[in-house]
């Protein structure tokens, strides 16, 4: 089974592209060493307040990657810069 989710989240203390980035690549980081999925942001680049990220994990049993996924939102909404706005999830 493959669980991809979409995470929109909104960044109120940055103040550049590079404190943004800072905050995304410290967060990847992480929820690389952790957890065995594959990320990517996805959209809004060049806006230093919003960041939408793509995250898929594949597992024989949906249960398994449905924990995975979950987890890892736990992780995403532990950060104190950032806020979770909108989450699509998506079975294939």
């Amino acid at each position: 089974m493959i669980l991809y989710a979409e995470v929109e989240c909104m960044l109120y203390e940055g103040h550049s592209l590079k404190q943004k980035r800072s905050v995304i690549k410290r967060l990847f980081s992480k929820l690389r060493k952790d957890f065995n999925i594959s990320l990517t942001e996805m959209d809004y680049h060049d806006l230093w307040q919003r960041t939408k990220i793509g995250i898929v994990t594949i597992s024989t049993d949906g249960t398994h990657a449905e924990k995975v996924i979950q987890e890892v939102l736990r992780v995403i909404d532990s950060y104190p810069e950032m806020e979770r706005t909108l989450t699509n999830t998506e079975r294939r």
